[in-house]
């Protein structure tokens, strides 16, 4: 109770930072719902010059992103580490942050939190629902739980993959353009990774798996059978990952000696 309590006091001290700057946090929210929609653009202009791309059509591609952008959204929202080399070791706010009676990565996540990505949650439901109509996906009394367990998977994979990587400079305090690449390379997880070759295919799966962020979990409501097994596995993907990664960062926390001068 303790931890939901810092997390309630968090969010609001955040919403009334934020609301003080209202035209501000207007056009974040706009910007990030316009690159949404290049990215959609992009995969309609794709399709129109062909009606399948491996065996996958026009609506299944747009339903996988929008599932994609629903645990994209949440960890954009929470996991927002990608300048923790550069502010918490470099700059050495990490010190600060080892002086309070909470956990080191918990107080770092809510810091860092950016509540104003939650839209691009709406906007990946607002996909799936376009995408599912046309394509008639029926909606079964199980299926809002499923997708909310998937969802948390996405998530955590997410996270999970990031937090290894920021734990990097616990080890190596150079500054490092890992994050961004990493970024890109995790856009791959929300097309087939069977249009993808077997290397690639299997790096999306099982180094970097944002296959089960986005094409793996979507598989399921689309009723590709060939996917289903890839599809509950992403709740232990997801655990698996974001558990490994808590791992580490404790035992770099305890590597970490602090700024100096």
């Amino acid at each position: 109770m303790f931890y939901v309590r810092m997390f309630f006091q968090y969010v609001a001290q955040y919403m009334k930072t934020r609301l003080e700057y209202r035209a501000d946090l207007v056009v974040e929210i706009f910007s990030d719902l316009l690159f949404q929609a290049v990215n959609l653009i992009f995969i309609l202009v794709v399709f129109a010059h062909t009606d399948f791309l491996n065996g996958w059509n026009r609506d299944e591609i747009i339903f996988i992103y929008g599932f994609f952008l629903v645990p994209y959204a949440l960890f954009s929202a929470f996991f927002n580490i990608w300048d923790f080399n550069e502010r918490y070791i470099v700059k050495g706010e990490m010190d600060r942050i080892l002086t309070r009676p909470i956990h080191s990565l918990f107080q770092i996540i809510l810091e860092r939190m950016e509540l104003e990505s939650l839209f691009g949650a709406i906007t990946g439901l607002a996909v799936m629902f376009y995408a599912g109509s046309r394509l008639g996906l029926e909606v079964n009394w199980y299926d809002p739980l499923l997708f909310i367990v998937l969802v948390i998977g996405g998530v955590l994979v997410y996270a999970g993959i990031f937090v290894m990587i920021a734990c990097i400079s616990f080890w190596a305090d150079a500054r490092t353009s890992i994050m961004p690449m990493m970024y890109n390379i995790g856009n791959y997880g929300r097309y087939p990774v069977d249009i993808y070759n077997k290397v690639i295919r299997f790096v999306l799966t099982w180094v970097l798996p944002f296959a089960f962020v986005g094409v793996y979990p979507a598989a399921f409501f689309l009723g590709r059978d060939e996917w289903y097994v890839y599809s509950f596995l992403t709740p232990f993907m997801g655990l698996a990952f974001f558990g490994l990664s808590v791992y580490i960062w404790n035992e770099g926390v305890k590597r970490y000696r602090g700024a100096g001068n």
